[in-house]
């Protein structure tokens, strides 16, 4: 079983709001894992869906190049090690000459893309700052129309098209995607597996024990209903109209939503927790009290 740190305990509190001795009982008993943790609190207690994981490894940018007649959009994450350096100006000229090359190449496959003079300028950026930088994603997004839209710091970024209407409506849409983060586009996108996680989860919560079947499944249905509404773009509450959904703003401007894409810097990379603590008191030879 692996070690449960410091680190993966203040992970599951940051994600859960539980206390500290629940949460590394529940690492102990999840073997380490902080995903099955959640998973088996959310059985036990009835949590609600818990955050997901901020540890990320990776700093970085991404940026968005959208085309003059907003029909084709090209989303890119470059990841930097220090956000020091993603601030850095030889850093964001280096990520927007990737954008810029892969936008007029057409070309997502970052193999091909860094084969040549964007590859060399990446290798000098490297031993001029003396950090290691990644090309990470490149993604095309194609419709009728498209919008797109990055945060102010640059960690987030999202684009969408739409079957018709103006592009700043695609880009309100695109910022409200930035912001609220939907699992797909519409409900019914969202992939079996994760509805069926989601029905054993709730099967499982304290409310659910004794009932009738027939009373269960009634009961799932809504709860379900209502996870599908909360994770999907299009049913949710618009951030600049709450009394609006995404849905209700395509419709009143006669378009539907064709798809997203949503990058956040360093999603899904865990950054290795450094214990300078330990580490000072071992390079002086002392150890640790």
């Amino acid at each position: 079983m692996a070690a449960i740190t410091a680190a993966m305990v203040k992970e599951l509190r940051e994600r859960t709001g539980l206390g500290m001795m629940e949460c590394k009982k529940a690492l102990v008993e999840a073997e380490g894992s902080v995903d099955a943790a959640i998973e088996e609190l959310r059985k036990s207690s009835g949590l609600k869906a818990a955050k997901k994981a901020g540890r990320t490894a990776a700093e970085g940018v991404s940026l968005v190049r959208i085309s003059d007649d907003n029909t084709v959009a090209y989303i890119l994450e470059v990841n930097s090690e220090t956000d020091f350096v993603a601030r850095d100006d030889n850093f964001l000229n280096f990520a927007n000459d990737v954008l810029n090359v892969a936008f007029e190449r057409g070309e997502t496959d970052i193999a091909k893309l860094m084969d040549g003079d964007l590859e060399a300028k990446r290798e000098a950026l490297v031993q001029k700052i003396g950090e290691n930088i990644t090309v990470r994603r490149i993604v095309r997004v194609e419709g009728p129309v498209v919008g797109g839209y990055v945060h102010s710091n640059n960690k987030i970024a999202s684009v969408v098209a739409i079957t018709a209407g103006d592009p700043e409506v695609a880009r309100d849409i695109a910022m409200h995607a930035a912001a609220v983060n939907p699992r797909v586009g519409k409900p019914e996108d969202m992939p079996a597996e994760e509805v069926e996680k989601e029905k054993d989860i709730i099967k499982a919560q304290p409310d659910m024990e004794g009932k009738p079947a027939e009373i269960v499944e009634k009961m799932m249905g809504g709860r379900i209903k209502k996870f599908l509404k909360e994770n999907s773009l299009v049913e949710q509450p618009f951030v600049k109209n709450p009394d609006q959904t995404v849905g209700e703003l395509l419709k009143a401007n006669g378009a539907e939503l064709v798809g997203f894409v949503r990058l956040e810097v360093g999603e899904g990379i865990e950054r290795e927790e450094v214990d300078f603590a330990a580490e000072v008191a071992a390079a002086a030879g002392t150890g640790k009290a």
